[in-house]
């Protein structure tokens, strides 16, 4: 995690980040975009080459973690960039949000899933206020099967442990971690792409 520059209170973005995503094992960034195909700028951002264009917070737990010696992606294990768009499919902003509140549940042991919250309103909306960023005119896309025919996939209805996904997640098993799931939102418009993921790992 990268805290506040001034060392005040977050602003409302990063609040919402640290409120929805920080006990959980994800990986939150955005970087510039600079190229016609963003998925060269998806795969900076995945590979920590890049800085946020407004310095906000990151949520990424293995920034420093010395795998990234020999596996800079980690835990990430993109695809080249030519292939990195075959794994994704396109969502409406609604179902984005909807993905990036689910991430704040646990992969195989989460006791109070998202649906049966009592502030569930409340987690949607931090999720609305990490996308509103990108503006109104941005894509989204995820790495969630339930979105290779349907835009709106029911995220918050499934849940994490019932949203299979094509895996961008390494599969190796490094430091006794081993990574079993995924699931991810890209957020892109003329200036920013943003990252946001969720890993099961035991």
């Amino acid at each position: 995690m990268t805290p506040p520059h001034d060392g005040t209170a977050p602003d409302p973005w990063d609040a919402a980040a640290l409120r929805l995503l920080d006990d959980t094992y994800t990986f939150v960034a955005t970087g510039p975009r600079r190229h016609e195909d963003w998925a060269h700028d998806v795969r900076a951002v995945m590979h920590r080459s890049v800085d946020d264009p407004r310095g906000r917070l990151r949520l990424d737990r293995d920034r420093d973690n010395d795998v990234r010696h020999a596996r800079p992606a980690y835990p990430f294990a993109p695809p080249p960039a030519p292939e990195l768009r075959s794994r994704l499919y396109p969502l409406e902003a609604a179902a984005a949000a909807a993905a990036v509140a689910v991430m704040a549940e646990e992969w195989q042991a989460e006791p109070a899933p998202v649906r049966s919250r009592p502030d569930h309103e409340a987690v949607l909306a931090d999720a609305r206020t990490l996308l509103h960023r990108y503006g109104p005119t941005a894509g989204y896309w995820t790495n969630a099967l339930t979105a290779a025919h349907d835009p709106a996939p029911d995220f918050v209805g499934a849940g994490l442990a019932r949203t299979p996904s094509h895996p961008f997640a390494t599969t190796e098993y490094l430091k006794g971690l081993d990574i079993f799931e995924d699931l991810g939102v890209i957020a892109v418009n003329d200036d920013e792409v943003g990252v946001f993921w969720s890993f099961g790992a035991y």
